[in-house]
């Protein structure tokens, strides 16, 4: 959030291609500065604060390199395709996922537990700066063009006002930060937690294993994005988020009893992967239509980094704490309770909706 805030100042003054090239850049550079770092050995707490500062900044380059395009999407795509199409903008997270997992997992399996420790996961934060050369280069010549831009133009969708977004739109900016809440949380509970639950208790299933069981469950997680494009396309996609918010509900009933063993992660991570996808994949700007064209690029985009910051920022240390003290159920009443607020969240969206189309009809 405070990197599109800071971001949003250079899109201001310097255009979106000073704003993509100094993001990806930023990303770029704090990430392969993570490959240098000295280790706790070497400088003692002093590796903690700026492991602290480099993250910080990745987290800020994040909030800046967003471009608009889900909203761009959403008010281009056909009226019949809208699900499909939001469903284009959000597949590249499962697919650079599955990259760098199976990244690591060949320096784990080729190098051995203990090289991999000593020196082998920092070449992965090396390669990352190359790949970022590469997105950069991709994002400029896609977003910076004449026909981008007049995309943009002609779609209303220009950055407003940020106080007077704020006293005109809170409620809806609130609202639309509620509908993901299930799939942000159950996003970083499938990718992080897990990581952070083996580095506490390795004893309970390799690495190797773990790695396997997230890259197949990607894998599943882009299935069932293009079922959700399909889907959305159908019933729309508020309804989609709603089923997939039901879904995740449902998903947490039977955590307590699967047993913090192999046959709990192979029940857990894979099927969590395959409901990600179906909400994940709709979850970008659903309820944008709130806003006004004037509001909207601006109501996008602090939407979506406040949802970010509420389902996904502490979701792995809050689960991880619960974990310690109350095992997977602690986990699943966490989950749980975002799941309710996205179905709350959209109960109140729909209603809305219906009364829209209301007035629309007595119009």
């Amino acid at each position: 959030l405070l990197g599109a805030l800071i971001f949003r100042i250079v899109h201001d003054r310097y255009g979106r291609a000073a704003k993509l090239t100094g993001a990806l850049l930023l990303l770029g550079t704090s990430t392969v500065s993570i490959a240098f770092l000295p280790g706790y050995e070497q400088i003692g707490a002093t590796a903690i604060v700026l492991l602290a500062l480099l993250r910080v900044a990745q987290g800020i380059a994040v909030g800046g390199a967003w471009d608009g395009l889900p909203s761009l999407l959403a008010v281009t795509a056909p009226e019949d395709r809208s699900g499909w199409y939001a469903m284009i903008a959000q597949i590249g997270a499962p697919i650079g996922f599955v990259v760098a997992t199976g990244l690591f997992a060949y320096l784990f399996t080729s190098v051995g537990a203990e090289d991999f420790v000593a020196w082998g996961w920092r070449f992965a934060f090396f390669t990352a700066f190359a790949i970022n050369v590469v997105t950069l280069f991709a994002r400029l010549r896609m977003a910076v063009t004449p026909d981008f831009e007049e995309l943009f133009t002609a779609s209303e969708l220009t950055p407003s006002p940020v106080p007077e977004l704020l006293r005109e739109k809170a409620g809806d900016i609130l609202l639309g930060a509620m509908v993901p809440l299930a799939t942000y949380a159950l996003f970083h509970l499938v990718t992080i937690f897990p990581l952070s639950w083996w580095l506490l208790f390795p004893e309970q299933y390799a690495l190797g294993q773990l790695f396997a069981l997230q890259i197949l469950g990607a894998a599943l997680c882009v299935v069932t994005m293009l079922i959700s494009g399909k889907v959305a396309d159908r019933i729309g996609r508020v309804r989609t988020l709603y089923w997939g918010g039901g879904a995740i509900a449902l998903f947490c009933l039977p955590a307590p009893f699967l047993g913090d063993t192999v046959f709990g992660a192979l029940a857990f991570i894979p099927s969590g992967f395959a409901l990600l996808g179906f909400s994940l994949a709709q979850a970008a700007g659903a309820v944008n239509a709130n806003f006004e064209s004037r509001y909207r690029y601006s109501g996008a985009l602090i939407t979506n980094e406040l949802s970010w910051l509420l389902g996904a920022a502490f979701a792995p240390l809050v689960a991880l704490m619960l974990a310690h003290q109350l095992g997977n159920g602690g986990v699943a009443i966490y989950l749980l309770s975002g799941a309710i607020a996205t179905l709350i969240a959209l109960h109140f969206n729909l209603a809305r909706m219906q009364v829209n189309e209301q007035d629309q009809v007595h119009l």
